[in-house]
């Protein structure tokens, strides 16, 4: 099944799998779904909820995702060679980029609590405003992303590539943490 150009599918909306070039999902609810082999390109998700979907082989193509709901969302087990997608103000805790490449991706205000970027590529990723608590780095590349108005985060130079990374000065603590020190500022 197909849907195409510029539809707009709103919470009455009933998930058939297929392919979705340039559709627009308001409120829809898709906790629970298994989205498996489907496909979207050029879409945006407005407010939908994504908990606990299964996403098998499923492609995210230049896709948007505003003020929505991702709890445990597995995007490693998308089709990772076609995924790209920005985020913005969405709940993504307990989600997993593991060994996914998202060089260049925007997150804007979003929780990402618990969260698994191991062995992720972030090159030059843009974190505005996001919570990293207990986020898991671990391998993974952070060279020229920037994380200057995030918090909550802890990364190990020893154990990431950091090189060029951008943070603000009261963020150095989250590079420490693994040392013990007692810092005073």
């Amino acid at each position: 099944m197909a849907f195409t150009a510029d539809q707009t599918l709103d919470r009455n909306f009933e998930f058939k799998k297929g392919e979705y070039d340039n559709c627009t999902f308001e409120n829809v609810d898709f906790s629970n779904v298994d989205f498996g082999n489907s496909s979207f390109v050029d879409c945006v998700f407005q407010d939908c909820n994504f908990s606990m979907s299964r996403v098998s082989k499923t492609g995210f193509r230049d896709v948007t995702f505003r003020g929505c709901k991702l709890l445990g969302f597995r995007f490693d087990q998308c089709n990772t060679m076609i995924f790209s997608a920005e985020f913005e103000n969405c709940q993504l805790d307990f989600a997993s980029f593991f060994r996914m490449k998202l060089r260049r991706r925007h997150f804007l205000g979003c929780s990402l609590r618990e969260v698994d970027f191991s062995e992720t590529d972030l090159n030059q990723a843009v974190f505005t405003d996001c919570d990293f608590s207990r986020a898991i780095f671990d391998n993974t590349n952070l060279e020229k992303a920037d994380f200057r108005s995030s918090r909550n985060f802890t990364i190990d130079p020893e154990n990431n590539s950091v090189r060029g990374m951008k943070i603000e000065l009261a963020a150095t603590l989250g590079l420490l943490q693994k040392y013990g020190l007692d810092i005073e500022i």
